[in-house]
């Protein structure tokens, strides 16, 4: 029975309307949370691992680890912290080790124990098997992952940066300390409230060995200290500094300084390899800056101090920030004096280089400092370079020295070498 055209039409309209309705109240995709990853590996540190991947991050992307502090969860410095949206803004995944009573009274990571504190062993493995998840399972970037912490996860910070520097390309400790500054619970305790003191060359000698032989570079860190904090007492951040100083065979002498919101002190070291963060008036705890701006994050609560947003810095140091805003406002940076400062003689080279593309689309620059500075890139103060917005050092201002800058923003740019 042939079926009158009308009535065709009308069933063909009912069948569209009906497509229409189930698509607009089909279930948007899941909003990202922070997850409870399991059989990540053999973990002989018995530590959890807890993971966030932004909805759509592409494989290729960055990694973050962090490493709470002492009474935390992983939860709490997801919460708190500001990683999440910095993780979000630029795209890149999170992994956040837990500690768990039952290792540690107050759950803190073991970074005094040897057993814990060696390559191949303990929770430093167990957070390095947490990364070889990430990278197997999330596509993570081999070439970017870093690490950061904040008392006992910045001193764990240090050891996941000396026994594993194959793997981490920068890291960042918070309130924490030098490698092997202890190696059992009474050091543990002098090493926080009173410092030890070392020479450069000693320091040094600790990290060398903890992966001896080991022949690649080396990652860079940030220190960061309050300069109020009686917990971890701002002396260790000279013994970090003169630690990683030495391990990078730089000068402990600066080579820039710039002041930055709530009386923060940016300090560089050779060509940002060592940079120092000194936060006035605060105590012991994560800096965070609650608010919507680019370089606001996180939220004020215990050991989360509401100062300057730390996770922000921290990305900016790391070349994590690309494809967002640039920074309100940027650090005025001044070099430090130095003997060795003046620039070689009768520079001669092109003031321009060509541009080629990065992963982001956002154009890259390798030229020597002295013509980036020619072009317009950078720009120089007694002798050494800074990249013109992000105020990164670049050392001194000739033709022998020679970095790519990615441009981020206008008259913005941030030191991509090996990035693009």
């Amino acid at each position: 029975m042939t079926r009158p055209r009308w009535y065709t039409a009308l069933l063909a309209g009912a069948a569209a309307l009906l497509a229409a309705t189930a698509a607009a109240i089909a279930p948007a995709q899941a909003a990202a949370t922070l997850t409870q990853v399991s059989g990540f590996g053999s973990n002989p540190g018995a530590l959890s691992m807890y993971a966030y991947r932004p909805t759509g991050l592409p494989t290729g992307a960055p990694l973050v680890v962090a490493l709470h502090g002492c009474t935390q969860t992983a939860t709490d410095y997801f919460t708190n912290s500001g990683w999440q949206k910095y993780a979000d803004l630029y795209g890149f995944a999170l992994v956040l080790p837990q500690q768990s009573s039952a290792n540690n009274a107050n759950s803190c990571f073991n970074f005094f124990q040897p057993a814990d504190a060696s390559r191949g062993q303990g929770e430093a493995l167990s957070v390095k098997q947490m990364v070889d998840y990430a990278k197997a399972n999330y596509g993570s970037d081999a070439a970017r992952v870093f690490v950061t912490g904040l008392s006992a996860g910045g001193a764990m910070t240090s050891v996941m940066l000396a026994t594993y520097p194959d793997v981490f390309a920068g890291g960042a400790v918070i309130a924490g300390l030098a490698y092997r500054c202890a190696t059992d619970t009474s050091s543990a305790y002098t090493c926080m409230y009173g410092a030890v003191s070392k020479t450069p060359t000693q320091w040094g000698d600790l990290v060398r060995n903890a992966y001896a032989g080991y022949a690649g570079p080396w990652p860079k860190l940030s220190i960061w200290a309050g300069s109020s904090d009686t917990t971890v007492v701002p002396a260790n951040a000279d013994e970090l500094r003169d630690q990683w100083v030495n391990v990078h065979g730089i000068s402990t002498t600066a080579t820039g300084t710039g002041t930055l919101p709530a009386t923060t002190t940016r300090t560089v070291y050779g060509t940002g390899q060592v940079i120092t963060y000194r936060v006035q008036g605060i105590a012991h705890g994560t800096p965070v800056d609650p608010g919507s701006g680019v370089d606001q994050c996180g939220a004020a609560a215990a050991y989360f101090l509401d100062s300057i947003c730390s996770s922000y810095r921290i990305a900016q140091d790391w070349g994590l920030a690309t494809g967002g805003p640039a920074p309100s406002p940027s650090a005025s940076t001044s070099p430090a004096p130095s003997p060795t400062a003046s620039p070689t003689a009768s520079p001669s080279a092109s003031p321009s280089a060509s541009p080629s593309p990065s992963p982001t689309n956002q154009p890259c620059f390798t030229a020597n400092n002295y013509a980036q500075t020619v072009a317009g890139r950078a720009h120089q103060s007694g002798g050494y370079v800074y990249a013109n917005g992000s105020n990164q050092a670049m050392g001194l201002w000739n033709v022998a020295v020679v970095h790519t800058l990615r441009q981020t923003a206008p008259n913005y740019y941030v030191l991509a070498d090996g990035q693009c």
